[in-house]
Parts: structure tokens; sequence; C-alpha cells
């Protein structure tokens, strides 16, 4: 990948070289920022949840906003390549005061969509307020609860960085809303 700083963290249960396999689903959770995507990678098996990867694709400062988005798109994809997901997961646009920013959040959704789309995986959209219930029980959490759940839920050693921390609460919602349509 060209013009991008990824930093990437196998830690917890999970292990990046995992095949998937029988019984075991992933989901590839996706957090969209212009300046920042956080992606993590947890996976169903019979023994719980576990963490395969986390990171953040970085795309560097100061180039065109069109590279940009070209550098989050091959990094996606390069992760799903990697770990293979069953199903890539996203946050819906976050309704803020700052129309640019939502616009370019926007943009990154869709590059992030278009990458899991191209590679054939489905895309599952949830709210804010859906995540932040499914992994800390209240909607209005904030950013250093969600870290500290997402933390404790994947017995993770350390705590993510905070984009790669929503991504994988992201995917923990995917899978939680999974279970409750199975039953």
């Amino acid at each position: 990948m060209e013009n991008v700083q990824t930093r990437t963290a196998g830690t917890g249960r999970g292990n990046g070289d995992m095949v998937k396999g029988a019984g075991k689903f992933r989901v590839l959770g996706i957090d969209p920022g212009s300046i920042v995507t956080g992606y993590g990678v947890v996976e169903e098996a019979e023994r719980g949840l576990c963490c395969v990867e986390y990171g953040e694709i970085k795309p560097l400062k100061g180039v065109a906003f069109s590279s940009c988005l070209q550098t989050i798109c091959g990094g996606i994809q390069e992760v799903i390549r990697r770990t293979a997901p069953g199903a890539l997961s996203i946050e819906t646009i976050f309704y803020g005061k700052n129309i640019r920013s939502l616009i370019k959040q926007g943009h990154v959704r869709g590059v992030a969509i278009l990458a899991a789309a191209e590679s054939g995986v489905p895309v599952y959209e949830y709210s804010p307020l859906e995540i932040k219930k499914a992994v800390v029980g209240f909607g209005r959490a904030e950013k250093g609860q969600v870290q500290m759940m997402v933390r404790a839920i994947l017995k993770l050693s350390k705590l993510p960085p905070p984009d790669a921390a929503d991504a994988l609460a992201v995917a923990i919602c995917h899978i939680h809303f999974r279970k409750a349509e199975s039953t």
C-alpha cells in the first residue's frame, strides 16, 4: 500500500494466522474516518469471541483526498484478503455539526462498502447507539467505556487504540445481532 501508515496488533486469544473453519464466523468491523479508519476482526467460535486482528489505516497527511480514499480502500481489501471475514459491519453516519466531516465520512463509508462488495463480503450497518448498547449496555457510553468493554469482552492484554476499539465494537455488535436473529 502506498501513502499509508498502518498499525496492526494481534493481541488477545486471537491469532492473525487462524484459518476460517467449521463452526467459526469472522466479522470485519470498520470505524470509518478520513484521517484514521479503524478496523477489527472478531471471530466467533465454540469457545466464544476472540480478536483475530485490529489496527488503523492512516493515509499520509497532506495528500489529496482521492488518494486517501484509495489508501483506505486498498487497506480494507488487504485486511479482507488476509483474514477472510464472513461479513463486514460498519458504523452508520454519526450526525454532527460539521457537515464537511460528515461528507468525508460518507465517502470513506462508500469505499469501505465497495471494498467489501468487490470481495463478495456482505455488509451490515449499525448506528452508534446500537453498537454502544450491544457492547457496553448503554447507548450513550463514552469512547473510553467502549475501549474498556472491548478489552474485557475479547480478553485483550491492553486497550486497543480508540478507532480500532470502535471497529472491534462494530464487529462484536454484528455477532450479537446475528445471535439474536438465529434464536
